[in-house]
């Protein structure tokens, strides 16, 4: 079976690698997920991997000087690799190779072998395909395992028996499931059963590695399948237990609450559908977290969750600690938005003062359209009905919210008087006093006490530092 190159947009540097190859008496093949998506008719990946029977960084070097002598190559002798970059490329050669592994390491012991051999140590059927690109047989389809027929039939399946390539490499564990959310395809049972029985091997993986495949699922069209499977074959329960213990109902005196994982689930898969932001799907993920360690039964009331959005907010910056996240912006706003998560819910009523929108308004900032964002795929009932009711009451809160903002001007508040300005008012030096009157100003704006004016806010501080015992200056 042959594949036709000719139309590909990498042509060119098919030929230009097809002929350097010849030259150097090497044997030279496309490997893995670019033949896959080339076949299945996806975007074309912007990496490209190449395998020869042969030196791998020898005919790197030789395909850059061929292509541009001044092209950096980069080389990784203990792997026998090497990779540059052209044209937004990334270019990597490998030779073909067999690999063994240490049982507490999943770092190989390399060496040389065949195409085939190299095949075999991919992770799954779809992506041990091999295109050549030898003069003689340019374009032919190598499928060892039958990926096309698993392609075909959207299964994940591994060339060689799953327990061990899954022990081998457990990050295999990772990809077999964000293949399966990102393709929507399925795990073939026996390799379900065995990321099931090895799923503790995980351990050994760095987080960092973890957390690429980890939000590859979350950034799928349907996160829930990648989140559904994680949790299945146990691996959440080493990644985020946090998540996992938010999971089944208990019920006393005949009441019950809902099962906050499949419900968090459903949240995360509602937001997809709106944004392609990761930390803005992080924040539908860990909306609830807090409510597994708050959850109580109080009598004559029912289940209560009291604190859940404050203590889930805290716990943010652990799990993204121990996860190896990012820590600064974006863990920041998954907190901001963690905490407001049930803020806009307590102001649909008729009576909600302005006091309350602006102080919305204040602590959500620039976010605000992302809080509310996350609020709408938060109303996962069932029934119809509700459903309408509660979107309409967040649209009467948007736009109640929206009179006061065009009224008070408080997002992305600014004080409209400074602390240098204070300390001229008093013939001050920088104190405790100028953060009091500071804050006494974003107070009384925010109650509604002065207006956001300079004049008036002015005006406010000088009654406000007589309290104080200060004495203007003039």
């Amino acid at each position: 079976m042959k594949i036709n190159l000719i139309q590909n947009i990498n042509f060119k540097l098919f030929k230009q690698v097809s002929e350097v190859a010849h030259q150097n008496n090497q044997s030279v093949y496309i490997v893995g997920g670019y033949v896959r998506d080339l076949w299945m008719g996806r975007k074309a990946p912007t990496d490209i991997d190449f395998v020869t029977e042969g030196n791998g960084m020898d005919l790197a070097r030789a395909v850059a000087n061929e292509i541009n002598p001044k092209l950096k190559v980069s080389v990784f002798k203990t792997y026998g690799t090497a990779m540059f970059r052209h044209n937004g490329l990334d270019l990597e050669f490998v030779g073909a190779r067999k690999e063994s592994y240490a049982e507490h390491s999943r770092k190989p012991d390399v060496e040389t072998g065949t195409l085939e051999d190299d095949q075999k140590r991919r992770d799954f059927t779809i992506n041990a395909l091999a295109v050549s690109l030898n003069k003689e047989n340019f374009g032919e389809l190598i499928d060892p395992f039958e990926g096309i027929a698993d392609i075909s039939d959207k299964i994940i399946r591994t060339p060689l028996e799953p327990s061990q390539t899954y022990s081998d490499d457990p990050l295999r564990m990772m990809r077999a499931i964000r293949f399966a959310s990102t393709l929507n395809f399925e795990i073939e049972n026996e390799s379900l059963q065995a990321i099931k029985l090895e799923a503790g091997r995980i351990k050994i993986v760095s987080m960092e590695r973890i957390m690429v495949e980890f939000n590859k699922i979350m950034l799928s069209e349907k996160p829930s399948v990648g989140l559904k499977l994680l949790a299945d074959t146990g691996l959440l329960d080493y990644i985020m237990p946090e998540l996992t213990a938010l999971k089944g109902i208990e019920e006393v005196e005949g009441q019950t609450h809902k099962d906050n994982f499949w419900h968090t689930l459903e949240v995360v898969d509602n937001i997809s559908r709106n944004t392609d932001n990761l930390w803005l799907r992080w924040a539908a993920l860990l909306h609830d977290v807090g409510k597994a360690p708050t959850k109580k039964f109080v009598e004559k009331i029912g289940w209560t969750f009291h604190g859940h959005e404050f203590l889930g907010s805290k716990m943010v910056k652990s799990i993204f600690q121990r996860l190896k996240l990012p820590m600064g912006p974006d863990m920041k706003y998954v907190q901001k938005l963690v905490k407001l998560s049930s803020r806009p819910i307590a102001l649909i009523d008729d009576g909600t003062s302005d006091s309350a929108l602006r102080r919305l308004l204040f602590d959500s900032g620039e976010d605000l359209e992302d809080l509310f964002t996350l609020c709408k795929a938060d109303i996962t009932t069932k029934n119809s009905h509700k459903q309408e009711k509660f979107k309409k009451n967040f649209e009467y809160v948007a736009v109640k919210i929206k009179e006061v903002e065009e009224k008070d001007q408080v997002r992305n508040f600014q004080p409209p008087i400074t602390g240098e300005e204070i300390m001229a008012l008093f013939n001050l030096k920088p104190g405790r006093e100028i953060g009091i009157l500071k804050e006494k100003v974003k107070e009384a704006i925010l109650e509604g006490e002065i207006t956001n004016d300079k004049t008036e806010a002015r005006n406010f501080v000088i009654t406000q530092g007589k309290e104080l015992g200060l004495v203007p200056t003039a």
